[in-house]
């Protein structure tokens, strides 16, 4: 059964994976919509100048899509940006790969096969097929690295302070010596004067009164 999955994360996972491996593993629709994008995001990266309605124009006259699936387009490939570093190094690999599988069939057609060879050899070590596959690595075995908290400098390279925990003291008695002691006072009515503040205040007040 194929995976049902959002196109969005079906680029993320699969942008530039072979044609026949996303027919398999995706729907049509999806397949389909990968590869548009796939192209989509390429003339993207070679058009980074391009406004929004130059994507939307590009995307309906190659593919034969409305607007409304052009402007969905757009936003998967600027939600793809972030990855913009890792997807080109896929993108440059993925080149690749197709530059070299199509010299290799040229040479093949014209029986080429010193062609032939030096295509096969560069596709294997490009793609390391003659490495073994990487160990996974043995959690169990790691030891961990010991610590102990200590409060010696001198692990650090750093010459200790002579008699520290007697000038700590010292410091601890002086500074408690000149500590002022706190004063409660208890809470007084603020005098502001509001008559002074504001002569106009009752006059306004009582003019007021005599309208209502």
């Amino acid at each position: 059964m194929r995976k049902q999955i959002k196109p969005i994360d079906a680029c993320r996972l699969d942008l530039f994976t072979n044609e026949d491996e996303l027919r398999e593993k995706y729907s049509e629709p999806i397949a389909s919509r990968v590869m548009r994008i796939r192209e989509e995001y390429n003339w993207f990266l070679s058009n980074p100048d391009a406004k929004d309605r130059q994507f939307v124009e590009n995307a309906i006259a190659r593919f034969g899509i409305n607007r409304t699936q052009a402007f969905s387009d757009l936003a998967i490939v600027k939600a793809l940006l972030p990855h913009l570093s890792q997807a080109s190094r896929d993108f440059h690999r993925y080149r690749y790969n197709e530059m070299i599988l199509e010299t290799f069939q040229m040479a093949k057609k014209r029986k080429d096969t010193k062609t032939m060879e030096k295509a096969a050899s560069s596709y294997a070590k490009f793609n390391r097929v003659d490495l073994e596959d990487e160990q996974a690595v043995p959690y169990d075995l790691i030891v961990v690295q010991p610590f102990t908290a200590t409060d010696d400098p001198s692990v650090l390279g750093i010459k200790p302070m002579p008699r520290l925990q007697e000038r700590i003291q010292q410091l601890l008695r002086k500074y408690k010596a000149e500590n002022i002691d706190i004063e409660d006072i208890e809470f007084e009515e603020a005098d502001l004067e509001e008559t002074s503040l504001f002569p106009d205040s009752d006059d306004g007040k009582a003019k007021e009164e005599n309208i209502l």
